[in-house]
C-alpha cells in the first residue's frame, strides 16, 4: 500500500462519475480511505462508488452541482454525517464545452464555465477548509490546467477560470496556513479521459516529450502524495503532471479547435 497515512482519512472528490476525477476516486480507495464520490450525475456517483466498495474499499456517493451553494453545503453534511470529518478535498468538478470562439461566444456560456469551474471551487474550499480548520488541518487539491497559464483557441471562459482557479490556491494558501489547512493545484496535461482510439492518443502524443498522451491513472499518485504527509511542507504551490508538454518550445501538433472554424468577419 502506498502513503498508510492516508487510510482511514475522509476524502471528498468532486466530479469523480468519470475521468480524471474517478480515477483519483478510486485510487484513495484503494489506500484505505473513506471516499465521497461527487458527480453532478448521480447515476454515475452512485456507480463510481459501488465499484468501490466492490473492491474493498469504503465510499458513498454524494451528488451535487458545486456551483449550487444549497447543494455544496448538503454535500458536506452527508460526509460529515456518515464519516465525521473531511480531511481531504480534491476539486475536480469542472466543465470544457461548449467549446466556442470569443465572438461566438455568450454571457449565459461564461456564467456556467466561471460558476462551475470557478466558483465551483471556490463553495467546495469555502465549507471543507471550515471544518479542517476545527479539526487541526487538511488537504485540498484544486484542479488546474496549462490553460492557466497558457491559452488554448475557442477556450476563453475556461482559461480565464484555470487561471482563477491558481490564483485562488496561492491566496487560500496563505490565509489558511495558520490553520494547518494546506492548499496546492495539479495541472495536467494533454489526459485521454473519453477514450481515443489508438491513433487520435499517438498522434495527439507526438509533441509531449514523455512520447504519449496521458491517462487519467497519471494524476492519481501526484494527488496521493499531495494529501499525504510526504507533503506535509508543500503549499500554495502547482505541480504540472503533463508529460513534459510544457516545459518545451514546440509548434502544437493539433489544435482542438482549429482556427479555419473560425467566424468569417463578414458574419460578425
Amino acid at each position: 500500500m502506498t502513503h498508510p497515512d492516508l487510510a482511514g482519512k475522509v476524502v471528498v472528490v468532486t466530479g469523480a462519475g468519470k475521468g480524471i476525477g474517478q480515477a483519483i476516486a478510486e485510487r484513495f480507495g484503494s489506500v484505505g480511505s473513506s471516499v465521497v464520490v461527487n458527480d453532478v450525475d448521480t447515476t454515475t456517483a452512485e456507480g463510481v462508488a459501488a465499484g468501490i466498495n466492490d473492491a474493498g474499499g469504503t465510499a458513498i456517493a454524494a451528488p451535487a452541482d458545486v456551483s449550487d451553494s444549497g447543494q455544496v453545503g448538503g454535500m458536506f453534511d452527508r460526509t460529515v454525517d456518515t464519516f465525521g470529518t473531511v480531511d481531504v478535498l480534491v476539486n475536480n468538478a469542472g466543465l470544457v464545452s461548449p467549446m466556442l470562439h470569443f465572438f461566438d461566444a455568450d454571457e449565459t456560456w461564461w456564467r456556467r464555465i466561471i460558476d462551475v469551474n470557478l466558483t465551483g471551487h471556490f463553495l467546495c474550499c469555502h465549507v471543507a477548509a471550515r471544518i479542517m480548520a476545527k479539526k487541526g488541518g487538511g488537504s485540498i487539491i484544486n484542479m488546474s490546467s496549462g490553460g492557466a497559464t497558457r491559452a488554448h483557441r475557442s477556450f476563453t471562459a475556461y482559461d480565464a477560470s484555470k487561471g482563477g482557479i491558481e490564483a485562488l490556491t496561492r491566496a487560500m494558501a496563505l490565509d489558511l496556513g495558520p490553520y494547518n489547512v494546506r492548499v496546492n493545484a495539479l495541472m495536467p496535461g494533454s489526459i485521454d479521459t473519453a477514450g481515443m482510439d489508438e491513433e487520435a492518443r499517438a498522434y495527439r502524443g507526438l509533441n509531449i516529450p514523455a512520447g504519449r498522451i496521458g491517462d487519467p491513472y497519471d494524476m492519481t499518485g501526484p494527488a496521493l502524495f499531495l494529501a499525504s504527509d510526504d507533503a506535509a511542507y508543500i503549499t500554495g504551490d502547482v505541480i504540472k503532471v503533463d508529460g513534459g508538454m510544457l516545459a518545451q518550445q514546440r509548434s502544437a501538433t493539433v489544435d482542438i479547435v482549429h482556427p479555419d472554424t473560425f467566424p468569417a468577419v463578414e458574419d460578425l
